[in-house]
């Protein structure tokens, strides 16, 4: 359904010139839900930010090709993304508080999203908005379009999000960590309605999460993102019980079990992701993971291992699986 070959996107703001995604690879398969995961800073959102064209100012895309559906959308006009925006593809962001717009009715946010991709009158309009609010689970919804999202709890903003998203039945939804910041009782009703919709309308779902339990929970398919890069793709199954990429296995062992034994402290990943500005590695100086990777070898450094295929749809990014120290 989606398809970002080689994607390299820069951020630069003042004197900083960071590359947030380097030479990214990733598919989304129709009717699947497909997460990304990695460490805060590891360059999920910006990825499928670069998708939609939506980049936060000073990002900019410097290489790669970007298809939905198997048509080229990365050379599109902005007229015609904004057409595509809603319509085909749609993005449920991680703060619902200022995402939307704190002087607008609810209401107002859903039917201007109407009328700017269809020629709907206003009676019709705020039906199907009304309608799509009950689909996520908000009762009284002709009630709920006339309040303020000040007026929500921090979940009922979220469920806004998703319906602000489901209004045009686009074939593609991107939620980025769309349980942050809830209660995990809520989370799990974020988790179970994103998951209904998907098997519902048979769309495609792109997963953004630092989360491996909501991983285990949803995905299909897990990309494991680090420094920019894809560094192991594979089936959740694949990702949990064969990890191959050290990152994937670090990021495993981080995890508390309930079969581990009691007052076992949990292992962390040493060190922070890149250490410090001045430790990051230049543009193909080497493997990203390698100052913080515990089996790291002199070629590491000199050079960005290629993604290697472990098997059936499964590989990972590392030169332990090439044999070859």
């Amino acid at each position: 359904m989606l398809e970002i070959k080689d994607l390299s996107t820069d951020i630069i703001t003042g004197t900083t010139h960071a590359r947030a995604v380097r030479h990214f690879d990733f598919l989304a398969g129709e009717g699947i839900i497909t997460g990304i995961v990695g460490e805060s800073g590891s360059g999920k959102s910006i990825a499928m930010k670069s998708a939609l064209r939506i980049l936060p100012q000073g990002g900019r895309i410097v290489s790669g090709s970007i298809a939905l559906d198997g048509k080229r959308i990365d050379t599109l006009t902005e007229n015609e993304m904004r057409h595509m925006r809603g319509s085909l593809m749609a993005m449920v962001f991680q703060d619902p508080m200022t995402a939307l717009n704190p002087v607008k009715s609810i209401g107002g946010h859903l039917t201007d999203c109407i009328h700017r991709h269809r020629k709907t009158g206003r009676k019709e309009a705020l039906r199907q908005a009304a309608r799509v609010l009950a689909d996520v689970g908000i009762s009284s919804p002709d009630e709920r379009m006339r309040q303020y999202p000040h007026e929500f709890s921090g979940g009922m903003r979220q469920r806004i999000m998703i319906a602000m998203a489901l209004l045009l039945k686009p074939r593609l939804l991107i939620a980025d960590e769309p349980t942050t910041a809830l209660d995990v009782t809520t989370q799990a009703q974020i988790l179970d309605l994103i998951q209904e919709i998907q098997r519902g309308q048979g769309m495609s779902v792109v997963l953004i999460t630092h989360d491996l339990g909501v991983v285990a929970r949803l995905c299909d398919r897990v990309t494991v993102m680090y420094g920019g890069m894809a560094m192991e793709e594979g089936s959740a199954e694949d990702i949990f019980y064969r990890p191959r990429s050290p990152y994937t296995q670090a990021l495993l062992l981080t995890l508390p079990r309930v079969d581990g034994e009691a007052k076992t402290r949990l292992k962390a990943i040493r060190g922070t992701p890149y250490g410090s500005a001045s430790d990051a590695p230049e543009e193909e100086a080497g493997c990203p993971f390698c100052p913080r990777c515990d089996e790291a070898f002199g070629k590491c450094k000199k050079a960005v291992p290629p993604m290697t295929s472990i098997g059936d749809g499964h590989s990972a990014r590392c030169f332990l699986n090439e044999g070859g120290i």
